[in-house]
Parts: structure tokens; sequence; C-alpha cells
């Protein structure tokens, strides 16, 4: 089964969540997010309008994953008359509250966060979701739950919340891509390629080995296709070509390591499969925007940033 193989090399990292609550008659307008946004309603209807003006209906218990650089909007009631504008990220409280309207009359209650969601630390599960996704999740109540879960850690932290917040994602998420796996036309980009065995085994052997020297010939092989046929299926499913996501792994997985580890930066190069520091700290530069020195002298400080950004 895919999520068998899926789950267990899934890393999940939640940041703060907002309360949007929304009066009838109210629009709140939010920016487009460098990351992937999640919201979920814990109470009321509306809609979530996307950043073409697609309007996709909303009630208690549905889910919706919002792409990164997607402006939107929250609208509540059948008129809107009413309009806030967020204009960056909200400060405050560890759960803060954006209100359009009166809080005390908030018809729509959503719970809404940023989400990074790694395959095997390197791949981003929606690093290419291109729309936004609505699904209703309202047939398994502990969701609803598991949402509470993660307001409740994030409003009241201790030791291990982080570690629970992810745990409680990650339950949420396996409830998303059941439903996702039933409703033919509704899935994530690359996540049907991964029922493929044979661009299964190149993915696995890309993530567990990004500083072998893989070339598309070596990678075709391994897939039991010939090199044009794998080219073509590859960049279809994950929408770049297959040396390119060898390239992003290989940076990811240098990030990683300047961050966790005490690796020398030449020893980094080396095991991201670099015979060259200055090819990879050009290279590196290049993805990232720092230098491998300067990214790690970053994410050593205490507002350390806690993922390199997917590419664009």
């Amino acid at each position: 089964m895919l999520l068998d193989k899926l789950l267990p090399n899934l890393a999940v990292h939640v940041d703060a969540f907002a309360l949007c609550m929304l009066s009838a008659g109210w629009r709140l307008s939010l920016p487009a997010n460098p990351g992937v946004m999640l919201r979920f309603v814990l109470k009321g209807s509306g809609v979530l309008r996307g950043p073409h003006g697609e309007a996709l209906q909303l009630a208690p218990y549905w889910l919706a994953v919002v792409p990164s650089g997607a402006a939107h909007s929250l609208e509540s009631g059948r008129r809107v008359q009413n309009e806030r504008r967020i204009e960056g990220p909200p400060a405050g409280a560890p759960v803060y509250h954006l209100v359009a309207g009166q809080a005390q009359k908030a018809d729509w209650v959503v719970a809404c966060g940023l989400v990074t969601v790694r395959y095997g630390q390197s791949m981003g599960l929606f690093d290419h979701l291109r729309e936004i996704i609505a699904v209703d999740l309202s047939h398994g109540p502990q969701v609803k739950a598991v949402f509470k879960g993660i307001l409740t850690e994030q409003s009241h932290p201790g030791p291990g919340s982080t570690a629970m917040t992810a745990a409680l994602m990650s339950q949420c998420l396996v409830h998303l891509f059941r439903r996702l796996a039933k409703e033919e036309g509704e899935t994530l980009p690359w996540l049907t390629a991964l029922e493929d065995p044979r661009l299964a085994r190149v993915i696995d052997k890309m993530l567990e080995f990004p500083g072998d020297d893989h070339t598309v010939e070596s990678l075709s092989e391994l897939a039991s296709m010939s090199r044009s046929a794998f080219a073509e299926k590859f960049t279809v499913a994950f929408g770049r070509s297959p040396m390119s996501l060898v390239h992003h792994v290989r940076m990811q997985r240098a990030a990683e390591l300047l961050h966790q580890s005490t690796l020398s930066i030449d020893e980094v190069a080396d095991r991201v499969g670099f015979a060259s520091r200055s090819h990879f700290s050009r290279a590196f530069k290049k993805h990232c925007g720092s230098s491998p020195a300067e990214f790690r002298h970053v994410a050593d400080a205490p507002t350390r940033p806690r993922a390199l950004a997917a590419p664009k």
C-alpha cells in the first residue's frame, strides 16, 4: 500500500497556528505565503476564494491546502460588504486571532497554519501543488480532535510540544491522503507517481544515496525503462527533470547536514556528490541564496530558519 510506504518516511513540521474568525458579511483577505497553508473549518461555513477568483465552499471539518505563493480570502455570509486585509504575517499570542467583524459574533471559525511535509527529508510533498485542494474530512470526527489538540499544544506549549504537534498533524495527513485516494481527480502531483514501482525505486535511490553519481542513464536503467521514456514519464510525474530533482535532493540534504551535523563544508560537499568545495558552494548559494558557511552561521543562531525554501 502506498500509504504504508509513504508515512514512515514523512518529516512534518508545523508553524504557529492562527484562528480566523469572521462575522457574516465579512471578507478576510490574506497575502501570499512562501509556505503551504492549511485551513481547517472548526465552525460554520463560507467561501475560500483563490488567487484567480475560484470559489471553494467549505463546511465544518473541511480541510483546504493552499499552495505557496497563493493570495486568497475567506468570505462569510451571502453578501460580503466589509473587508479586512492582512498585509503580512500576524504576531501575538502563541495561537493568534485574525478577526474580521466581531470575535464574539463569529459565524465562521477556521484554524490556519503553515506546514512543511517532506518525504525522506528532501522532497516537499506540496512543492508542486498549483491549485487549492479542498477535502471533506467530516467523515472522521477524530480530525476535529486532532486540530484542537494542535491548538492546545501551541496555546500551552510544554516539553515535547513540537514533537506532539508534528505527530498530531501526521494523523491529519493520513486522513487527507486516504480521502484523496478515493476522489478521482483530487490528488497531489507526485503522490500517484509513487504508486509506480519503477519510479518509486528511483526516488528511494535518490533519497537514500544523494551523493551517488546519478545520471539519467543510470536512473532509467534502475527503472527498467528506456532513457527517453523514463525522462518523459518522470518529468510529467514530478514536474521537473530527473537531474533537477537529484540536484534539489542534494541541496536539501546539504542544508540538513549543515544545520544538524558538525561535518566540515568539504565533508558535506562530498556526502552530497560534489568533488569540489567551490563547485558545491556556488551551487548551494544559487539554490538557497546564501553560501554554506553563511547558512550554517544563521542556522546556529537562536532564530534559525527551520527549512530550506522550495526552489522556484
